[in-house]
């Protein structure tokens, strides 16, 4: 009888990756910044990552946050007409972001 290695117990951590909303791109989940659709209708930038509510993804740079403001990308994932106001806070929070992603290895 054949008897093969022995297999050390060795457990794959799984790494969340998410789709960027503006440029459409698999990345790391903690490469991305969540914006979250809470249950009042509100839309805001979510830091941590754990507030409740409907949550999309979208890369830290200016371009892909542009390209989803711009288009109805956000509306149509959160399943929402953003309101006037928290579009104007998502875009200055872009103001801050620089205007290309680095990429990653």
């Amino acid at each position: 009888m054949i008897t093969s290695p022995t297999k050390k117990n060795v457990r794959i951590r799984h790494i969340p990756q998410r789709t960027c909303v503006g440029c459409r791109e698999i990345r790391l989940k903690r490469e991305l910044i969540r914006i979250v659709r809470s249950t009042s209708g509100a839309v805001e930038v979510d830091i941590t990552g754990k507030k409740s509510g409907r949550g999309v993804y979208l890369c830290k740079a200016k371009d892909c946050w542009e390209t989803a403001l711009k288009g109805k990308h956000l509306d149509h994932a959160l399943k929402i007409k953003i309101p006037a106001q928290n579009r104007k806070e998502l875009a200055h929070y872009a103001e801050m972001l620089p205007s290309k992603m680095r990429e990653t290895k």
